[in-house]
């Protein structure tokens, strides 16, 4: 799995387009619940779901980014499969019912 970040919205929808599953983790460096969220998130896809590429979208210095995602509260995620918007959470977001949602559609792609 891979951990990456990138830098204006057209990058953003390439990299959905061209990957059969993707998640941002759309947060900033000041949100306490992002912060602890963020490495569980990613121990998640690393550990059952290897084939979704984990993005962490700063939403401080990629507003439009966050604007066009709506993605206005913190933290936010997003699960893509196949460049279709598939999941959507906020706030306070439990690991477990993440990896329940994820299952059913990683199932089906891979």
């Amino acid at each position: 799995m891979n951990y990456k970040t990138f830098n204006s919205l057209e990058e953003s929808k390439k990299i959905i387009k061209e990957n059969e599953g993707v998640l941002l983790f759309f947060s900033t460096s000041k949100c306490s619940l992002g912060e602890a969220l963020e490495p569980k998130v990613y121990q998640l896809l690393e550990k059952k779901y290897p084939k979704i590429s984990f993005y962490f979208v700063d939403i401080q210095h990629l507003p439009d980014v966050a604007a066009h995602y709506s993605a206005f509260v913190e933290p936010t995620i997003l699960v893509f499969f196949d460049g279709k918007e598939s999941i959507r959470k906020s706030r306070n977001v439990g690991i477990e019912e993440l990896s329940i949602a994820i299952s059913r559609l990683y199932k089906i792609i891979f």
